[in-house]
């Protein structure tokens, strides 16, 4: 049996790690759980899976459920208590679940303290990845993506040579707006953004995925998992999202992993792995239900947060921080009708005009940067 300790278990992905948790009560124990602010969730939880150590967000609500659950169950609360998650001694497993840079202060600590990692959280890697896959090598500690792009790399790369590589060819469903134009994107609401086509995810990811933002912070987040210049990155439009991602090799091979859009099956594969078990619940793939599957190339125009993406990887240092940063003020503000939805692009672009370039930024160069582009961000609004 693994101990798993999951961050972030009132999300999308961490709800879904929960049902295969659920489902495999013999091979998986949650040990350790973290919410933001769904107490009432987190009630559910702890009486259904009985775990030794929780944390929230505000403290009042910390103090609040240690009166109900007593010597049930130890609750923490803010960064604090997300470490404490992150770190509890019965775990084998941490599943980063939540949203935003918040998840990369207990990330490392969790690498610190020798915990394997299964990452759902992009922002650790787009905002940190040079100082946590060098401390993750330094600890000897594997990172296991839960993302179904990069799950779908990892598990093409099982038996083959990372070092004969020629490309790494990551795919998008195109989001909410797909077919429309920059001029049809002008008055588009919320609810109009949050209709994703394909996905059940999240109201901040489902935007980033209708501004492709999404992506671009996969094609960051895979040039540190995988150590794949930015050249060999490409994006492709796939509209079914059946191919989750693909690798070229040298000799001109493709491998492809394909399946049905359901977190639970990379969600699973990062908790079993090299293992594989039955998900009881998953529809299976039936590609004559399909009949064809559509490709089409990226335009960067129509999508420039993509463009963003590539810019601030390749410019490297400081630079994704400042693009992460700004990406949540403005999604923020958007989901709160604060802004329309190009606004979102203009924000992020003013941002990186501001920037100058820290190129070896420590954590602490990290953290102020952050915090800065953020007030810049809001200052605009």
């Amino acid at each position: 049996m693994k101990n798993i300790s999951l961050m972030g278990a009132s999300g999308s992905i961490g709800l879904q790690t929960l049902d295969v948790i659920r489902e495999n009560p013999s091979e998986f124990k949650l040990v350790a759980v973290s919410v933001g602010r769904n107490i009432e969730k987190l009630k559910d939880i702890i009486q259904e899976f009985a775990p030794a150590l929780v944390s929230v967000q505000e403290e009042h609500d910390a103090v609040q459920l240690q009166r109900e659950f007593g010597q049930k169950v130890k609750v923490y609360h803010g960064n604090e208590g997300l470490e404490n998650v992150s770190t509890y001694s019965e775990a084998e497993i941490v599943l980063n679940a939540v949203i935003g840079s918040v998840g990369l202060s207990p990330t490392l600590k969790a690498i610190q303290a020798g915990k394997t990692i299964a990452l759902a959280n992009k922002e650790t890697l787009v905002t940190a990845g040079h100082i946590v896959m060098n401390e993750a090598k330094t600890h000897g500690v594997s990172i296991l993506p839960v993302d179904s792009e990069h799950s779908a790399i990892y598990q093409c790369l099982q038996g083959e040579k990372a070092s004969q590589i020629e490309r790494l060819i990551v795919t998008a469903s195109g989001g909410s707006f797909r077919d429309n134009t920059r001029d049809d994107l002008k008055n588009v609401t919320v609810e109009q953004a949050l209709n994703h086509p394909n996905w059940s995810m999240g109201a901040k990811i489902t935007i980033d995925s209708a501004t492709m933002m999404n992506k671009g912070l996969e094609v960051i987040e895979a040039h540190w998992l995988f150590d794949i210049p930015y050249d060999k990155i490409d994006v492709l439009l796939h509209r079914e999202s059946v191919i989750h991602s693909m690798i070229e090799f040298q000799d001109s091979s493709v491998m492809a992993q394909l399946g049905t859009p359901d977190m639970r099956v990379p969600i699973q594969y990062a908790l079993t792995y090299p293992d594989r078990m039955p998900l009881v619940h998953s529809r299976r793939l039936k590609l004559e239900e399909f009949g064809t599957l559509h490709f089409e190339k990226m335009d960067f125009k129509r999508f420039k947060c993509l463009d963003f993406a590539y810019h601030a990887g390749k410019m490297g240092g400081s630079v994704p921080t400042v693009l992460n940063a700004a990406n949540e003020v403005a999604v923020a503000a958007f989901l709160q009708n604060k802004i329309t939805f190009l606004t979102i692009e203009d924000l992020i672009e003013k941002a990186l005009e501001k920037h100058s370039v820290v190129h070896a930024p420590s954590l602490g160069d990290i953290h102020e940067i952050d915090l800065d582009t953020r007030n810049y961000v809001k200052s605009l609004l």
